[in-house]
């Protein structure tokens, strides 16, 4: 993998041009809005090199995440964006949260770092985790010209919107998952659970906690930060009040949101 030597700045960081120590709107918070743009976004603009010429190549591709965040992508080795990929692993990609108005006014997160397939022993988790965010993949995901693939994170830049932008490193918008492999073990479980057992909870969450459109939103995804939720192709995610790494706080914890979201 290409790593920045110890004395160059990590991709995509502006020293030098914007003040590193310029006062952020005290609403701004990069941390949540970053991971929410991380996990939340269902597709995202891949931008690879050209393996003739080096030039950036963009294309859009389907975005899950790894337990710890890493950006997942499936991808036909038939697509010049694979091609380059296997030449060249380094990328990056762009998650950007749609609406009305000016869109340079809504958040949008660039992620960089370098693609790699994935192994045989970590496809099954790999496979279940980006088809469960995007079922109509199933469509095509066995055929034998398409693979998963993994971006092993380095750096992030956000930019909130007007006058709010960070520069982040991997660990600021990734989840730590050691000590948490009892959890991860549990999240298939656990995601059945909600969804044939607490799906109301799952609609108050969405509703009442992050002021989603009613409907019937489903849990896709758990780690030690938070919740995935989906209708659709709307995407949500609800961070946790504290770090959670046993199935037993998480029950805690999902029962206090749903408690929270009743009023109770």
């Amino acid at each position: 993998m290409n790593k920045p030597a110890a004395d160059k700045p990590l991709p995509g960081t502006m020293p030098g041009r914007t003040p590193e120590n310029a006062p952020q709107p005290a609403d701004f918070k990069p941390l949540e809005v970053a991971k929410s743009l991380l996990h939340a976004t269902r597709a995202g603009t891949l931008a690879t090199l050209d393996r003739n010429t080096g030039h950036p190549f963009s294309s859009l591709v389907n975005v899950a995440t790894d337990a710890d965040g890493s950006p997942l992508i499936l991808v036909s080795r038939l697509a010049t964006h694979t091609t380059n990929l296997e030449r060249d692993g380094r990328a990056s990609l762009l998650l950007a949260e749609t609406g009305k108005g000016d869109a340079l006014a809504h958040p949008r997160l660039t992620v960089l770092g370098t693609f790699a397939p994935v192994g045989d022993e970590t496809e099954p988790a790999i496979r279940r985790r980006f088809l469960t965010r995007h079922p109509k993949s199933e469509l095509y995901a066995g055929f034998g010209d398409f693979s998963f693939w993994r971006m092993q994170v380095v750096s992030a830049h956000l930019n909130g919107g007007f006058a709010r932008a960070a520069d982040l490193a991997a660990a600021d918008v990734l989840t730590e998952v050691d000590g948490a492999q009892a959890l991860l073990e549990a999240e298939e479980g656990a995601i059945s659970h909600m969804n044939a057992d607490h799906a109301d909870a799952c609609r108050l969450y969405a509703t009442r906690l992050l002021g989603a459109r009613d409907g019937d939103w489903a849990c896709v995804g758990i780690n030690a930060d938070g919740i995935e939720l989906q209708r659709g192709q709307e995407a949500l995610w609800l961070a946790f009040p504290q770090r959670t790494i046993t199935p037993g706080a998480l029950r805690t914890v999902l029962k206090d949101l749903a408690d929270k979201a009743r009023g109770g």
